[in-house]
Protein backbone atom coordinates (compact mmCIF):
# COMPACT_ATOMS: atom_id res chain seq x y z
CA UNK A 1 0.00 0.00 0.00
CA UNK A 2 1.55 3.32 -0.68
CA UNK A 3 1.35 5.89 1.78
CA UNK A 4 0.54 9.10 0.70
CA UNK A 5 1.63 12.17 2.03
CA UNK A 6 1.91 16.17 1.25
CA UNK A 7 5.19 18.09 -0.58
CA UNK A 8 6.36 20.59 1.13
CA UNK A 9 6.17 24.34 -0.12
CA UNK A 10 8.82 27.39 0.77
CA UNK A 11 6.76 30.13 2.27
CA UNK A 12 10.05 32.72 2.17
CA UNK A 13 10.53 35.69 0.24
CA UNK A 14 9.20 38.88 0.22
CA UNK A 15 6.47 40.32 -1.81
CA UNK A 16 7.65 42.64 -4.77
CA UNK A 17 3.60 43.51 -5.88
CA UNK A 18 -0.16 42.60 -5.93
CA UNK A 19 -1.79 42.02 -8.89
CA UNK A 20 -5.74 41.18 -9.27
CA UNK A 21 -7.00 37.94 -10.43
CA UNK A 22 -10.01 36.40 -10.88
CA UNK A 23 -11.01 39.23 -8.82
CA UNK A 24 -9.24 38.40 -5.61
CA UNK A 25 -5.84 39.82 -4.68
CA UNK A 26 -2.78 37.99 -5.92
CA UNK A 27 0.64 38.97 -4.49
CA UNK A 28 4.26 38.10 -6.73
CA UNK A 29 6.43 36.32 -4.07
CA UNK A 30 10.26 37.17 -4.94
CA UNK A 31 11.51 33.52 -4.77
CA UNK A 32 15.15 33.83 -3.72
CA UNK A 33 17.75 31.26 -5.68
CA UNK A 34 18.68 28.70 -4.09
CA UNK A 35 18.30 24.65 -3.46
CA UNK A 36 15.78 22.90 -1.86
CA UNK A 37 16.03 19.35 -2.09
CA UNK A 38 13.37 16.99 -3.40
CA UNK A 39 10.17 18.32 -2.64
CA UNK A 40 9.91 21.57 -4.35
CA UNK A 41 10.76 21.66 -8.14
CA UNK A 42 10.09 25.63 -8.51
CA UNK A 43 14.21 26.24 -7.33
CA UNK A 44 16.20 23.86 -9.23
CA UNK A 45 19.56 25.55 -9.88
CA UNK A 46 21.02 28.72 -7.79
CA UNK A 47 22.90 29.53 -11.07
CA UNK A 48 19.59 29.78 -12.85
CA UNK A 49 17.05 32.83 -13.22
CA UNK A 50 13.92 32.17 -11.23
CA UNK A 51 10.86 33.85 -12.05
CA UNK A 52 8.66 35.66 -9.65
CA UNK A 53 5.69 33.13 -8.10
CA UNK A 54 2.54 34.45 -7.10
CA UNK A 55 1.14 34.04 -4.28
CA UNK A 56 -2.52 34.27 -2.76
CA UNK A 57 -3.82 33.49 0.72
CA UNK A 58 -5.51 30.30 0.66
CA UNK A 59 -3.94 29.04 -2.68
CA UNK A 60 -5.23 29.71 -6.49
CA UNK A 61 -8.23 27.72 -7.80
CA UNK A 62 -8.28 26.42 -11.17
CA UNK A 63 -9.80 28.94 -12.80
CA UNK A 64 -7.30 31.38 -11.30
CA UNK A 65 -4.46 29.35 -12.25
CA UNK A 66 -5.40 29.56 -16.12
CA UNK A 67 -5.86 33.50 -15.58
CA UNK A 68 -2.15 33.79 -14.34
CA UNK A 69 0.02 35.44 -17.32
CA UNK A 70 3.97 34.37 -18.37
CA UNK A 71 3.80 31.33 -16.36
CA UNK A 72 7.08 29.41 -16.87
CA UNK A 73 5.89 26.29 -19.53
CA UNK A 74 4.28 22.71 -17.60
CA UNK A 75 3.86 24.98 -14.69
CA UNK A 76 1.33 23.00 -12.26
CA UNK A 77 -1.06 23.99 -9.42
CA UNK A 78 -0.90 21.36 -6.52
CA UNK A 79 -2.89 22.02 -3.74
CA UNK A 80 -3.55 25.74 -4.37
CA UNK A 81 -0.17 25.83 -4.78
CA UNK A 82 2.13 26.60 -8.29
CA UNK A 83 5.38 24.49 -9.23
CA UNK A 84 7.53 24.76 -11.72
CA UNK A 85 9.00 22.48 -13.48
CA UNK A 86 13.03 21.85 -13.15
CA UNK A 87 14.89 21.42 -16.53
CA UNK A 88 14.53 17.40 -17.71
CA UNK A 89 17.35 15.29 -17.64
CA UNK A 90 18.38 12.80 -20.45
CA UNK A 91 17.18 9.66 -18.98
CA UNK A 92 13.61 11.50 -18.10
CA UNK A 93 13.44 12.59 -22.05
CA UNK A 94 14.56 9.23 -23.28
CA UNK A 95 11.94 7.26 -20.95
CA UNK A 96 9.06 9.67 -21.98
CA UNK A 97 10.18 8.36 -25.54
CA UNK A 98 10.24 4.92 -25.60
CA UNK A 99 6.84 4.89 -22.93
CA UNK A 100 5.22 7.28 -26.07
CA UNK A 101 6.44 5.43 -28.73
CA UNK A 102 5.09 2.37 -27.38
CA UNK A 103 2.21 3.71 -26.52
CA UNK A 104 1.19 5.50 -29.98
CA UNK A 105 2.59 2.12 -31.42
CA UNK A 106 0.51 -0.18 -29.38
CA UNK A 107 -3.16 1.67 -29.13
CA UNK A 108 -6.22 1.28 -30.85
CA UNK A 109 -6.81 4.68 -32.74
CA UNK A 110 -10.21 4.89 -30.12
CA UNK A 111 -7.43 5.96 -27.93
CA UNK A 112 -5.16 9.26 -27.78
CA UNK A 113 -1.55 9.46 -25.77
CA UNK A 114 -1.04 12.98 -24.45
CA UNK A 115 2.21 14.17 -23.35
CA UNK A 116 2.93 16.65 -20.53
CA UNK A 117 -0.38 17.77 -21.02
CA UNK A 118 -2.19 19.20 -17.83
CA UNK A 119 -5.24 17.76 -16.09
CA UNK A 120 -8.07 19.23 -13.63
CA UNK A 121 -8.82 17.55 -10.49
CA UNK A 122 -11.62 19.72 -8.41
CA UNK A 123 -11.15 23.47 -7.19
CA UNK A 124 -7.12 23.53 -6.96
CA UNK A 125 -5.16 21.13 -9.03
CA UNK A 126 -3.58 20.77 -12.13
CA UNK A 127 -0.94 18.38 -12.34
CA UNK A 128 0.12 17.85 -15.63
CA UNK A 129 1.71 14.17 -16.18
CA UNK A 130 3.89 12.90 -18.75
CA UNK A 131 2.00 10.79 -20.22
CA UNK A 132 -1.61 9.81 -20.14
CA UNK A 133 -4.40 8.12 -21.89
CA UNK A 134 -7.49 9.31 -23.21
CA UNK A 135 -10.42 8.36 -25.41
CA UNK A 136 -10.23 9.95 -28.53
CA UNK A 137 -13.52 10.97 -28.30
CA UNK A 138 -12.33 13.24 -25.27
CA UNK A 139 -10.05 15.21 -27.96
CA UNK A 140 -12.34 18.06 -28.65
CA UNK A 141 -9.90 20.49 -31.32
CA UNK A 142 -5.89 21.12 -31.71
CA UNK A 143 -6.14 24.27 -29.09
CA UNK A 144 -7.14 21.59 -26.63
CA UNK A 145 -4.23 22.47 -23.01
CA UNK A 146 -6.28 20.42 -20.93
CA UNK A 147 -8.44 17.62 -19.67
CA UNK A 148 -10.93 16.63 -16.74
CA UNK A 149 -9.91 14.06 -14.80
CA UNK A 150 -12.93 11.77 -15.65
CA UNK A 151 -11.50 11.21 -19.31
CA UNK A 152 -7.91 10.03 -18.39
CA UNK A 153 -7.82 6.27 -18.41
CA UNK A 154 -3.80 6.50 -17.43
CA UNK A 155 -1.58 8.56 -15.96
CA UNK A 156 2.15 8.34 -16.16
CA UNK A 157 5.08 10.00 -14.08
CA UNK A 158 8.62 9.60 -14.65
CA UNK A 159 10.55 10.30 -11.48
CA UNK A 160 13.56 12.59 -11.37
CA UNK A 161 15.06 13.74 -8.13
CA UNK A 162 13.43 17.25 -8.27
CA UNK A 163 9.76 15.35 -8.36
CA UNK A 164 10.46 12.07 -6.65
CA UNK A 165 8.14 13.06 -3.44
CA UNK A 166 5.59 14.25 -5.51
CA UNK A 167 5.76 11.28 -7.82
CA UNK A 168 5.44 9.08 -4.91
CA UNK A 169 3.08 10.35 -2.54
CA UNK A 170 0.95 13.64 -3.46
CA UNK A 171 0.22 13.10 -7.28
CA UNK A 172 -0.63 9.12 -7.09
CA UNK A 173 -3.36 10.42 -4.16
CA UNK A 174 -4.71 12.92 -6.35
CA UNK A 175 -5.18 10.34 -9.42
CA UNK A 176 -6.51 8.16 -7.54
CA UNK A 177 -8.81 9.88 -5.60
CA UNK A 178 -9.74 11.87 -9.09
CA UNK A 179 -11.00 8.19 -10.24
CA UNK A 180 -8.26 7.63 -12.92
CA UNK A 181 -8.08 3.60 -12.88
CA UNK A 182 -4.48 3.12 -13.67
CA UNK A 183 -1.47 4.63 -12.83
CA UNK A 184 2.91 3.78 -13.87
CA UNK A 185 5.82 5.28 -11.91
CA UNK A 186 8.47 5.24 -13.47
CA UNK A 187 12.26 4.82 -11.89
CA UNK A 188 15.56 4.69 -12.33
CA UNK A 189 17.83 1.54 -11.90
CA UNK A 190 21.31 1.06 -12.96
CA UNK A 191 20.44 3.70 -16.45
CA UNK A 192 17.32 2.02 -17.33
CA UNK A 193 13.71 2.34 -16.59
CA UNK A 194 11.61 0.04 -13.89
CA UNK A 195 7.85 0.52 -14.41
CA UNK A 196 5.75 0.34 -11.54
CA UNK A 197 2.05 -0.56 -12.30
CA UNK A 198 -0.86 0.26 -10.11
CA UNK A 199 -4.47 -0.03 -10.69
CA UNK A 200 -7.35 1.61 -8.75
CA UNK A 201 -9.44 0.11 -6.37
CA UNK A 202 -12.70 1.75 -6.41
CA UNK A 203 -13.84 1.41 -2.85
CA UNK A 204 -10.83 2.90 -1.03
CA UNK A 205 -9.94 5.39 -3.63
CA UNK A 206 -6.42 4.35 -3.64
CA UNK A 207 -3.97 2.76 -5.99
CA UNK A 208 -3.11 -1.22 -5.78
CA UNK A 209 0.12 -2.02 -6.85
CA UNK A 210 0.02 -4.71 -9.80
CA UNK A 211 3.38 -5.50 -10.59
CA UNK A 212 7.13 -4.38 -11.45
CA UNK A 213 8.67 -4.25 -14.48
CA UNK A 214 12.18 -4.76 -15.62
CA UNK A 215 13.14 -4.68 -19.62
CA UNK A 216 10.24 -5.53 -20.78
CA UNK A 217 6.71 -4.34 -20.13
CA UNK A 218 3.46 -6.45 -20.82
CA UNK A 219 -0.23 -5.95 -19.90
CA UNK A 220 -3.32 -6.96 -20.80
CA UNK A 221 -5.06 -4.04 -19.05
CA UNK A 222 -6.44 -0.98 -19.66
CA UNK A 223 -5.30 -2.48 -23.47
CA UNK A 224 -2.74 -4.94 -24.36
CA UNK A 225 0.77 -3.80 -24.59
CA UNK A 226 4.24 -5.83 -25.00
CA UNK A 227 7.29 -3.08 -24.71
CA UNK A 228 10.85 -3.55 -24.25
CA UNK A 229 12.22 -1.43 -21.28
CA UNK A 230 16.10 -1.43 -22.34
CA UNK A 231 17.69 1.99 -24.60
Amino acid sequence: MLLLGFPQVLTFGIFANVQMVGGSEMATEAVPQARTGACNDALADSNEPIPDRPRKPGGFTVDEFFQLPDLPPHTELIDGELVFASLHRWFHMRTLRLLEQGLVGALPPRFEVNREMSVTIGERQVPEPDLSVIPAAAVHDHRDTWYPADVVILAVEVESPESEARDRERKPQLYARAGIQHFWRVEEQDGQPVVYVYELDPVTQTYLPTGIHRDRLKLTAPFDLDLELVF
